[in-house]
């Protein structure tokens, strides 16, 4: 199976005009397309329908997602859900879909940090609801990855979950760019392939402590490291 990775297209920053083109290669290259989130440049509608239109226009593979932190910003998370849905898009938050025997997870994740300087839950109130949304995004990944009895196991999400996929970013920039409670259920259960956005000036691959790959696909990270070739990421799974 060959998969195709995009994230933090921000529409409408990435116009149609590059849309469009950017994923009917990924449509031809691929038997599944992952969006990683920031799909919007503020969580308008208006902005998800470009999306969809695009995607509807050019996509006839199956398209999973994650929302990011910009597809919240005005509180129409549902409805740029709604939307994505009504062209066929599956919007994942903490569920398990399967195809052609590919297991497949979606969660946003979230910020807090890597390793020994991770943020912990400790002090004031706010810290620890924080950090607590990161431990719930965790929760979530790993309940879904439980459900899976698939010989292969794909993630995608928002948020980055280790430290190596973040470097090239303003070391000042770490903790709010993924959280290394993310990797624990990576490690836990046997990962094929981990599919992640935000970190804009991030490194293209890393791997989680268990050896998984992890690809970092920002539109920004992909530009920067295939200049030569279409900004998608592909990856091929043994059936």
């Amino acid at each position: 199976m060959r998969i195709a990775g995009i994230a933090d297209l921000h529409c409408p920053t990435t116009s149609a005009e590059a849309l469009g083109p950017l994923l009917a290669h990924a449509a031809r290259e691929a038997d599944v397309l992952l969006l990683g989130g920031d799909l919007t440049d503020r969580g308008l509608e208006d902005e998800a329908r470009l999306l969809a239109r695009s995607l509807a226009a050019h996509v006839r593979i199956p398209v999973l997602a994650v929302l990011g932190n910009h597809d919240y910003e005005s509180g129409k998370a549902a409805e740029v859900r709604a939307i994505l849905a009504d062209v066929g898009v599956r919007v994942l938050d903490g569920e398990a879909v399967e195809i052609d025997r590919v297991g497949f997870v979606g969660v946003k994740g979230f910020a807090g940090g890597f390793g020994q300087r991770a943020l912990q839950p400790w002090g004031e109130a706010p810290i620890k609801r924080f950090v607590q949304a990161a431990v719930e995004e965790a929760v979530k990944l790993e309940a879904a990855l439980a459900k899976l009895q698939t010989p292969h196991r794909v993630v995608v999400m928002h948020y980055a979950p280790v430290e190596a996929t973040v470097k090239g970013e303003a070391p000042e920039l770490y903790p709010f760019l993924g959280s290394s409670r993310l990797e624990e259920p990576l490690v836990r259960y046997a990962v094929s392939a981990v599919f992640h956005g935000h970190a804009h000036s991030g490194s293209p691959e890393g791997r989680t402590r268990g050896d998984t790959p992890v690809y970092n696909v920002a539109l920004p990270v992909l530009e920067r490291a295939f200049p030569d070739r279409p900004a998608v990421r592909t990856i091929a799974l043994p059936r």
